[in-house]
């Protein structure tokens, strides 16, 4: 086992699926297979939702095909959520699990009130740079491997708000200029900036974390603290 970071670069260790399913069932939500080959996973308000979509393939982002899907309904009887969040396969499972437990102790999960500095004030704490151009909207770490921006959003990303040419925040790791992207998050304009900054302050946190396994694009920009 090697204690690495930055986080952001870490990978998921192959076990994005279960470590998240094992957050959610540790926050009491239950699950059920789909025919779609899903997992679906809702919270006991039944306001919240998780499914691991992959075996489903339902879209790409960044060349990357989505693993996660998180979503938040206003009430229950609301059939459409208000927003959705997306996330491939190597986004580090911390920053996930983090995300998802700030989700659950939300009294009304689909409503925000904090604007986009609080995303950005919480990646600048964390000694995040940001960008000279767009210093409003995009945050870069140290190394420049990763981005946090306010973009347009990408084709297939679903939120409440009908509305075209909107924004939401987009995150992702790319340790090696013009390769591939290690991953890729969305988060559809709807999703409340408070959740995009636990999200953000997880990724960026300086603590190490365990992995058997590194992504071989980041080998050589991960620092191993220790080994067990």
């Amino acid at each position: 086992m090697y204690w690495v970071t930055p986080r952001h670069l870490a990978g998921d260790d192959g076990a994005l699926a279960e470590r998240i399913g094992g957050t959610l069932a540790g926050l009491g939500w239950r699950m059920w297979p789909t025919s779609r080959h899903t997992l679906l996973y809702v919270s006991p308000d039944e306001l919240r939702g998780a499914e691991w979509i992959l075996a489903a393939y339902p879209f790409e982002l960044g060349g990357l095909p989505v693993a996660w899907q998180l979503s938040a309904r206003p009430d229950a009887t609301s059939v459409v959520p208000a927003w959705n969040a997306y996330f491939t396969a190597g986004v580090p499972y911390e920053a996930i699990t983090d995300l998802l437990v700030a989700i659950d102790a939300r009294e009304a999960p689909d409503l925000g009130s904090g604007g986009s500095e609080t995303v950005l004030n919480t990646l600048s704490a964390r000694g995040w740079i940001r960008d000279v151009d767009r210093p409003r909207t995009t945050a870069t770490d140290p190394g420049f491997s990763c981005n946090v921006s306010l973009e347009m959003l990408p084709p297939l990303i679903q939120d409440a708000d009908p509305r075209p040419d909107l924004a939401g925040w987009q995150a992702w790791a790319e340790p090696i200029v013009s390769a591939p992207y290690l991953w890729c998050a969305s988060f559809s304009t709807s999703v409340p900036h408070e959740l995009v900054a636990a999200f953000v302050a997880s990724l960026a946190s300086p603590a190490p974390v365990p992995r058997r396994t590194v992504p071989a694009s980041a080998e050589g920009r991960l620092t191993v603290v220790r080994r067990s």
